[in-house]
């Protein structure tokens, strides 16, 4: 179920994104999609995220950037060792220059470009360009 609403969560926003809306309302929620939109904030892709009642259903209202184009989550969460999250990376994402993957951590959750830097490998939960 976790995988779903992730998935939701990642789609809603993408929709949004191409009609032109400015915020988006999230919801069900997750840890995990908490700890995605973090990593889409300090990579620029998203200006703000605010959760709101995060012990009972709760719901996340996004504010959009515009630079999402694309944005997925695996419901097949494969595992990947620290040594290939960069021949993953080139595999899955369209160009060197934009997006990243996100992985599942002993440290939490990282993008691959965090991963590479600690030498921890985990699950693959997703990625965005």
């Amino acid at each position: 179920m976790g995988r779903r609403i992730l998935n939701d969560a990642l789609r809603t926003m993408v929709n949004a994104e191409k009609r032109g809306k400015a915020l988006v309302e999230l919801r069900p929620i997750s840890n995990v999609v908490s700890s995605f939109l973090k990593i889409m904030k300090d990579r620029g892709y998203v200006k703000s995220f605010q959760v709101h009642d995060p012990h009972r259903v709760g719901r996340i209202t996004v504010e959009l950037q515009g630079r999402i184009k694309d944005c997925k989550a695996l419901t097949y969460r494969q595992d990947i060792k620290a040594r290939d999250i960069e021949q993953y990376r080139v595999k899955m994402l369209p160009t060197r220059q934009w997006g990243y993957v996100v992985i599942t951590t002993p440290n939490g959750v990282l993008d691959h470009e965090e991963a590479i830097r600690r030498n921890v490998g985990g699950q693959v939960i997703g990625y965005f360009h």
